[in-house]
């Protein structure tokens, strides 16, 4: 089995980067773990990366106004290693320039997906976790999503059904996707624990680059459509300005809406790990008064 082609994509542009630095002023109680570590977000998904890939098979993708923070946060970080962003185009276009990034270094790369503004319990779990679907899609052309089994009728994560009926709580295969529904109301949310056929959607991916490409291009032409020449481009000098002229026409939307919503490839696997996302002040409110 070739380990060699597995990589980490960490995706540090959004929302939740205005919680990179704060554990350089928050109090312990205020930030839980995050703030006791001493470790920004970003440098704590980097640090779980490291327990799944070798750092040079880790990439961050993230907008130009972060390059600064970025480089003091990991200044390991390879610098083909960083891809920039600039701007703010949503996770879809942030997902079409890594996987053509990855197929011209590696076509037979698959990557796992990984958000930076994520809150982990059990890091070591979190790792064996992506190995395990990295092993599944190995024998599987899927694109994998993981599930969290959600504690409350949260309106800030989106909802992923799983086929199995109530069998899908208790499960610890992965399971084809029924539907996705991004962020319900409270009255929905409140309904959708209650059949127990419903996931939090963590947002953490984990698919061939191949795969991803196929179904990129097949629902979202109007973004792919934008990277023609890709394979004459990326990482060389010419870069920068090719992905600029990509951004400046692109679209903004995620890649729960643009693809995972409509592919039949769409799998999910139930986790075992603790998860937060902590992209609104609202869920960071929900993690205080749960540790409390």
């Amino acid at each position: 089995m070739n380990r060699n082609n597995r990589y980490c994509a960490i995706m540090a542009g959004g929302a939740g980067t205005r919680f990179w630095p704060i554990s350089k002023t928050a109090k312990p109680k205020q930030f839980l773990d995050v703030a006791q570590t001493g470790k920004t977000f970003i440098r704590q998904a980097y640090e779980r990366c490291l327990g799944i890939v070798p750092q040079e098979n880790i990439l961050v993708v993230t907008a130009e106004k972060y390059h600064d923070l970025v480089i003091e946060q990991l200044p390991e970080l390879q610098k083909e290693n960083l891809l920039m962003e600039p701007y703010s185009r949503n996770t879809a276009p942030a997902v079409a320039y890594s996987t053509y990034s990855l197929l011209k270094r590696d076509p037979e790369a698959m990557v796992a997906v990984i958000p930076s503004d994520h809150i982990i319990d059990n890091d070591e779990l979190f790792s064996q976790t992506i190995k395990t679907a990295f092993d599944y899609l190995e024998e599987n052309d899927v694109l994998m999503t993981l599930g969290i089994i959600p504690s409350r009728p949260d309106t800030n994560y989106g909802y992923v059904q799983a086929c199995g009926g109530k069998a899908a709580m208790t499960s610890s295969e992965p399971m084809p996707v029924k539907t996705f529904t991004e962020k319900p109301d409270k009255d929905m949310a409140s309904l959708f624990i209650s059949t127990g056929e419903f996931f939090w959607n963590a947002g953490i991916f984990i698919w061939t680059a191949q795969t991803i490409r196929e179904e990129l291009e097949k629902h979202l032409p109007e973004v792919t459509g934008l990277f023609k020449g890709w394979e004459n481009v990326l990482g060389t000098d010419l870069e920068s300005e090719f992905i600029t002229r990509v951004y400046t026409d692109c679209t903004n939307i995620s890649i729960d809406y643009g693809v995972m919503e409509k592919t039949d490839r769409a799998w999910i696997s139930p986790v075992q790990f603790r998860w937060n996302d902590v992209g609104t002040w609202e869920s960071l409110y929900n993690i205080i008064q749960e540790k409390d």
